[in-house]
């Protein structure tokens, strides 16, 4: 999880909110990924999909059998059906997300019944500072107020 909590510092590095995460198969790190929303122009670019893709290219095949995902977020709907669907065995992540969390606080779609898969899922690992990265991005931008909005708009179309 550290390693994942150091990919999220990158993410905030370029603008995007901090959240890390990577894939591990037998005791290897054999994804990364990190939010890139921003930088990619990309909605679908979460640090939980970047880390699936790179695992997937790395063992050469879509199913992540055996592979634990590590993120400091908890998936929204769309990275947990990715893992569902990439029949993730293991999901460890740090802090729930109140607002778009897919992985038991909001809805659990990682053990809905009526999917084929289901997901294990720890949660809590370095919970206060995979926290504290959010708290301080977010009040950062709220501290930046309009002006924050507009640096980032123009550093959009530069």
């Amino acid at each position: 999880m550290r390693i994942a909590l150091e990919e999220a510092a990158l993410a905030e590095t370029h603008g995007d909110v901090p959240v890390g995460a990577i894939a591990v198969l037998n005791g290897e790190i054999i994804g990364r990924g990190r939010n890139r929303r921003e930088l990619d122009r990309d909605p679908t670019a979460h640090a939980e999909m970047m880390a699936m893709r790179e695992a997937s290219q790395a063992i050469h095949h879509w199913r992540l059998d055996d592979v634990t995902l590590y993120c400091t977020l908890e998936p929204c709907a769309m990275c947990a059906g990715a893992m569902v669907l990439a029949r993730l065995p293991r999901l460890v992540f740090a802090t729930t997300d109140p607002k778009a969390g897919a992985g038991g606080s909001i809805m659990d779609l990682l053990n809905h019944p009526q999917l084929n898969h289901h997901v294990q899922v720890e949660a809590g690992l370095l919970q206060e500072e995979a926290a504290a990265l959010l708290v301080n991005f977010f009040a950062k931008l709220r501290a930046a107020g309009e002006r924050g909005r507009k640096l980032r708009v123009a550093s959009d179309e530069g």
